[in-house]
């Protein structure tokens, strides 16, 4: 018999009213200026209250007015909260926190962090703060967007989790210490979420930086996942880095798997790798062959494909916006429409929905204002316009206020059932929630641009394309414009063709007959052996691999003049095209 869902009727009923706040000028649905407001002030609120009674802890206690470090001891707050200042147009609150963020913040520090959020929180928000900072009237140093105080501190932050990686399988630990590094009793069971989800903020750093050993590590840890997959096209859970093999074996989309899935697509998108996206769909169809069952997704065995837990997790809400992104808009909103039912049956999404019995799931009854539906809403709205999108954008605004608005900041909610409230506000509640609620309702925010307007910039590399839209925002809902990793390349292609040549010389010079067959016949290539690059796990071999593939980037052409460009959503394409 085949398994159906059935939607009970009491998910189509509100447990809040719905709210009409204020008509569009059409007098049909929520005026995306007044809702703008609105977000603005819930930002400020909670935000000044971080401020006053939290830094320099990692985040705000709100039902005690205070503050404790949650993720590492980095004024985690402020980071992630760094961009959103500039995306609500606080350019003048933008240049004091990067003032103080130098002046305060320490990663050479005895603290036991988790590699997964110290990248997406802290390395993704130093890079996104230090791409925007001249559009927020920063004066940057000579070599921006190549150089600068931001994206050493980002460098640095990176470089503490990178002895993370230092393991057989090329998968990272979860998590490191920051000034001895892996901890020797440290478990090396990882979730999949925890391997998978670098290569947008690594690759960026290394396209800025020149060093490609971010890049390539996270590469690493992306493939070493995808050979693990099981016969019928999924993965697991968690899975130990140290043998490779999976130690929890549901298949999802949920908790502990879905940024992998959604890097994929994004890292897809910012370096033009056809590759990371083929990837992606033949997950897809296994994901659509698998775990969907009338537009929800369920959780089931990886290697058999039979259903474990027919739960709805709110961390899922976030695939909406995934397919937005490769276009499968109608999928999009069929799932987006179950999970608003949700919503509007509980004022939020709680961790767990039992999607057969239509409610929450024991001890998983709390909402701590995630942003994942809203996210969704957000791309939907931009490739749809459909009202409806709106409406979760207002029903999400009076429902936080309502329930979790306390005196100092925004609470966690405990149990969406009774409204109980826990002392704690997510760092995220500013990186993310506020940040998509408010992009919703803005439609002429300068990341909506569609390429109508850019800057060129003077680099040490030749003039540069910024700010023509295009973000791609990682996980934390930090924006990086993909333009700018075309900047500083050409420090990369050169340093690799230096190494090249070196090579080749000291090749030459060890074996004068070799050069003289190497004329006639072609490219050289150095033999296999000892001292050679041919082993996977040699990192100068994957450097010594990468030119190839790399030195001619998809979409850019570093040696075409400016004037021979155009630059549209962060792609550079030729006059003759």
């Amino acid at each position: 018999m085949p398994f159906r869902l059935l939607v009970p009727l009491g998910l189509l009923c509100s447990l809040l009213p719905l709210h009409q706040g204020a008509p569009g000028p059409d007098g049909t649905g929520p005026d995306p200026a007044y809702y703008r407001e609105r977000v603005k002030a819930m930002f400020y609120h909670a935000y000044d209250s971080y401020l006053e009674n939290a830094f320099p802890y990692d985040e705000l206690r709100p039902l005690t007015c205070d503050g404790h470090d949650t993720w590492g001891s980095f004024s985690l707050t402020l980071i992630d909260a760094l961009d959103t200042l500039l995306i609500l147009g606080n350019v003048s609150e933008f240049q004091r926190v990067v003032e103080v963020l130098q002046d305060n913040v320490d990663f050479d520090i005895d603290v036991n962090a988790s590699v997964f959020e110290t990248n997406i929180r802290v390395v993704g928000g130093l890079l996104s703060a230090h791409l925007l900072s001249k559009k927020a009237g920063v004066e940057v140093e000579a070599g921006w967007p190549c150089s600068g105080p931001l994206l050493r501190m980002a460098e640095e932050a990176a470089r503490k989790l990178l002895p993370a990686f230092q393991t057989p399988t090329g998968m990272p630990y979860g998590t490191v210490n920051l000034l001895h590094g892996v901890n020797p009793g440290e478990t090396p069971v990882t979730c999949t979420a925890g391997i998978g989800t670098f290569i947008v903020e690594f690759a960026t750093l290394s396209s800025l930086t020149g060093d490609p050993v971010f890049e390539d590590v996270a590469r690493v840890a992306l493939m070493r996942l995808w050979e693990s997959r099981s016969d019928i096209g999924l993965v697991g859970n968690h899975i130990d880095v140290l043998t490779g093999k999976w130690v929890a074996q549901d298949a999802g989309i949920g908790a502990g798997v879905d940024s992998y899935f959604e890097y994929l697509v994004k890292g897809a998108i910012l370096l033009q790798d056809k590759k990371l996206m083929a990837m992606f769909l033949e997950y897809n169809k296994a994901i659509r062959n698998y775990t969907r069952f009338d537009d929800w997704y369920l959780w089931v065995q990886m290697y058999k494909g039979t259903v474990s837990m027919p739960v709805f997790q709110s961390l899922e809400a976030y695939w909406p916006g995934l397919q937005s992104l490769i276009g499968d808009i109608d999928n999009a909103m069929r799932t987006f429409l179950n999970y608003y039912t949700v919503w509007k049956q509980f004022g939020g999404l709680p961790e767990f929905y039992n999607i057969p019995q239509g409610y929450t799931v024991e001890k998983r009854e709390g909402y701590p204002l995630r942003p994942e539906l809203i996210e969704s809403a957000m791309y939907l709205y931009r490739a749809t316009g459909d009202p409806t999108l709106l409406e979760l954008g207002r029903d999400a605004v009076e429902s936080i206020e309502k329930i979790s608005k306390v005196e100092c900041g925004f609470a966690t909610i405990k149990d969406l059932r009774d409204h109980k409230l826990d002392n704690r506000m997510e760092s995220f509640f500013l990186a993310e929630t506020v940040k998509y609620l408010y992009l919703l309702f803005d439609p002429t925010n300068f990341i909506h641009n569609n390429g109508s307007t850019f800057d060129a910039v003077i680099t040490p590399y030749g003039e540069c394309i910024l700010g023509a839209g295009g973000y791609i925002f990682n996980t934390e809902a930090h924006p990086i414009d993909p333009a700018a990793l075309h900047c500083c390349r050409r420090l990369k292609e050169e340093q690799w063709e230096v190494e090249d040549l070196m090579r080749e010389f000291y090749s030459l010079k060890r074996n004068r007959s070799r050069f003289q067959k190497t004329i006639s016949s072609g490219p050289w290539e150095p033999p296999a052996g000892p001292g050679t690059f041919s082993s996977p796990e040699n990192h100068d071999g994957a450097r010594e691999k990468k030119p190839a593939k790399q030195r001619i980037p998809l979409l850019s052409c570093p040696s075409q003049p400016f004037t021979s460009k155009l630059a549209l959503l962060g792609q550079v394409f030729l006059d003759s095209s």
